[in-house]
């Protein structure tokens, strides 16, 4: 028993044709015209529709222990929650705490994702330096096909590096060919204009932007590059925010430099507005980087970027907190949980204000949302319709209008961040590993039915060049 997509447009990054696609099992087996229907198989009519590949998130945090509280999505929730939005595979962080063997971790972060309703992979977070986190980095790339490794360069007296320990790993990271992640902020000048902001009284969610100027992740950019640098090793900047980041990442890549930059929507449409929101309802935006004010520029950096090819791609840094689990910082902005869904509502922004505003093809919305992602960070199966690919797919309404609400979306934040955008465009069905787990409305998400894609490194440092 398989599925045959019929008649729709299949759009890749750089290609659009009419097409049928025909699954068999987990994969795509055949792609063309008038493709024969075997013995049990579902015919599915697209006629109208974009055959999309399944999106996939390179930023989520599910079920994340983070200050004092835990995520509200597990794996289950969070996943279900992205195959509405037309999100198939994620790869979500693994943190383990200061201190903590790499190895063990990882055991964790597998159990918890044993759930998770799509196929999944991991990065693995640096945490601090020891005597034993260059051979645990290795053998996580070795052993356990996890090929990107991540390093906060904020929130300090928790799990930030230091400047000695993102040297250690963008030099491991080289050796093995895996890929750094980075959150680029610094997190010193961060710390210290907290205490002076607490100090003065300045309690409210407002004075979260206030603390994390632009200027402080344009930094931490310039520095994260220069490491990677140093080694020619490939750095990936998670969640750019502002011109300043833009910048640095444009001077890195015009110079040769291997690295890569990620935005997420809420980058692009947000303003620092938002904050001031009633009854501690800026808490709900408080997220590290913040969302940035209008006028600076950094809006149209942060799209311009996307149109030229500067940045490569569109994660979303999903790690939703109810309003209850925000209110623990309502005498003390700097004890928000920080974060907010958004891998249900990805696609559906994009398309809107990306592709129908204008602003780049869907060609490149699907070069943003999947097949960059897959080729970063060695997701060799995914992001591209094509014979032998796994049968991740989307099948999107342009037509279909929409409005984006908590109300109406299947994780367990209690609050969207996108609350009352109207949208255009609708994924009809999402197809996950051949079966149908969304359509219509309906989510029809197995538990435990997404698989651990372990990855090989892809961005093993260059030879040093012999000189006559």
């Amino acid at each position: 028993m398989g599925l045959v997509i019929r008649g729709g447009t299949v759009v890749n990054a750089g290609e659009r044709f009419e097409a049928d696609v025909k699954v068999e099992g987990r994969t795509i087996t055949a792609i063309g015209s008038d493709l024969a229907k075997g013995a049990g198989d579902t015919v599915i009519d697209a006629a109208g529709r974009f055959v999309l590949p399944g999106l996939i998130d390179p930023h989520v945090h599910m079920e994340l222990p983070f200050m004092g509280t835990v995520s509200a999505d597990d794996f289950e929730t969070g996943t279900a929650s992205g195959i509405a939005g037309g999100t198939t595979s994620i790869i979500d962080f693994c943190i383990p705490a200061p201190g903590t063997s790499l190895l063990d971790g990882l055991k964790m972060w597998r159990e918890r994702a044993a759930k998770a309703a799509a196929d999944y992979s991991f990065h693995m977070a640096i945490t601090g330096w020891g005597e034993k986190t260059a051979e645990e980095m290795r053998a996580v790339v070795r052993d356990h096909g996890i090929t990107s490794f991540k390093v906060f360069m904020a929130y300090k007296g928790a799990i930030m590096v230091d400047d000695h320990a993102l040297y250690q790993v963008m030099k491991v990271a080289a050796e093995t060919g895996a890929v750094v992640t980075v959150h680029a902020e610094n997190g010193d000048v961060v710390w210290n204009l907290q205490r002076e902001l607490i100090a003065k009284g300045h309690t409210g969610p407002e004075y979260h932007p206030v603390s994390r100027p632009s200027a402080v992740e344009g930094e931490a950019t310039e520095r994260a590059l220069t490491m990677a640098r140093l080694h020619d090793a490939a750095a990936y900047i998670v969640h750019m925010t502002c011109s300043e980041s833009v910048r640095a990442l444009e001077r890195a890549k015009i110079a040769g430099q291997r690295c890569y930059g990620e935005t997420c929507p809420q980058y692009l449409l947000l303003d620092d507005k938002v904050f001031n929101a009633a009854d501690f309802g800026g808490s709900t935006y408080v997220m590290s980087p913040p969302i940035r004010a209008r006028g600076l520029g950094h809006h149209e950096a942060l799209w311009s970027g996307l149109s030229n090819g500067m940045m490569d791609s569109v994660g979303t840094d999903h790690c939703p907190f109810t309003h209850e689990q925000k209110k623990m910082g309502a005498k003390d902005f700097t004890k928000i949980p920080n974060g907010a869904a958004g891998i249900e509502d990805r696609l559906a922004i994009l398309y809107t204000h990306g592709v129908a505003a204008g602003k780049f093809s869907l060609e490149r919305l699907v070069e943003l949302g999947a097949t960059a992602p897959a080729r970063i960070f060695g997701l060799t199966k995914k992001g591209t319709v094509a014979v032998g690919m796994d049968a991740d797919l989307v099948i999107f309404n342009p037509d279909a209008k929409g409005v984006r609400s908590a109300k109406t979306h299947f994780s367990k934040a209690d609050r969207s961040i996108f609350e009352g955008f109207e949208v255009k465009g609708k994924v009809e069905r999402t197809i996950v590993g051949g079966r149908v787990a969304f359509e219509n409305g309906k989510l029809m998400a197995e538990r435990g039915a997404g698989r651990f894609i372990a990855r090989k490194p892809t961005h093993f440092a260059r030879e040093p060049e012999v000189k006559a």
